[in-house]
């Protein structure tokens, strides 16, 4: 664009930057809604419990927003380099932030049908499992927001113990149900929020792959790291 006209130039400057703050209020709104249906889970939060699904509408506004202006750019503009990697980028982050409030949501929704088992399994697990998920999201968005392909790095290389957490949780939970039928649908609402609580943190590493990209040029490998498996990425 070394040619354009200054106020092309800094039309388009304003454009990125304009498509830079949407996906970062979409991030912000994502997290918060993971961190709302979380409480709504292991507190027990009435609520919490509300907030998740009607932030749906402003994330799914913003994610249409983002991508009639990634396309917009893409056809006017003509992005070149490390503009044309960022504008692709973000294109799929919208679509894993969108799921994340999906997941969100979801768990939201069962949130209060969700009930604490007696014995070694509690909500003690569910937490942890929490805990790791918000803490990659968090940085995942971080690394977003500031470019950082090595924060990208280490998020991308911390999905394993949160399907870790979830695979024993997942064993437990089936034990406690073939020894007690009368624990079935408690366990089948924990093994479901369990379950959206991993697909947010597969996103979340999702993220952190398409920003590390964005930044350097290159793909992470193809297959990264499951709890001593390999996982493609979504």
């Amino acid at each position: 664009m070394g040619n354009e006209p200054a106020h092309t130039v800094t039309r388009y400057d304003q454009e990125l930057d304009r498509l830079r703050g949407l996906v970062a209020r979409m991030g912000g709104l994502v997290e918060r809604q993971t961190a709302r249906a979380i409480a709504a889970v292991v507190d027990q939060d009435e609520d919490a419990a509300l907030e998740p699904p009607e932030l749906d509408v402003e994330v799914d506004a913003l994610e249409r927003e983002a991508e009639s202006l990634a396309i917009r750019i893409l056809a006017l503009r003509a992005p070149m380099a490390v503009d044309l990697r960022v504008i692709i980028a973000v294109l799929k982050i919208t679509g894993d932030f969108e799921r994340i409030g999906d997941y969100a949501s979801s768990i939201a929704r069962r949130a209060l049908k969700v009930e604490p088992l007696d014995g070694a399994l509690s909500f003690g697990a569910l937490r942890n499992m929490a805990r790791l998920v918000q803490e990659n999201l968090h940085r995942a968005i971080e690394a977003m927001v500031n470019n950082d392909s090595e924060c990208a790095m280490q998020v991308w290389g911390s999905d394993t113990a949160i399907d870790e957490l979830y695979t024993a949780m997942f064993r437990e939970l089936v034990t406690y149900m073939m020894e007690d039928p009368r624990k079935i649908s408690p366990c089948i609402h924990l093994l479901f929020v369990a379950k959206n609580l991993e697909r947010i943190g597969d996103h979340a590493t999702n993220i952190a792959e398409r920003v590390y990209y964005a930044v350097t040029g290159e793909m992470l490998p193809a297959l990264r790291p499951r709890g001593g498996a390999a996982k493609k990425p979504g």
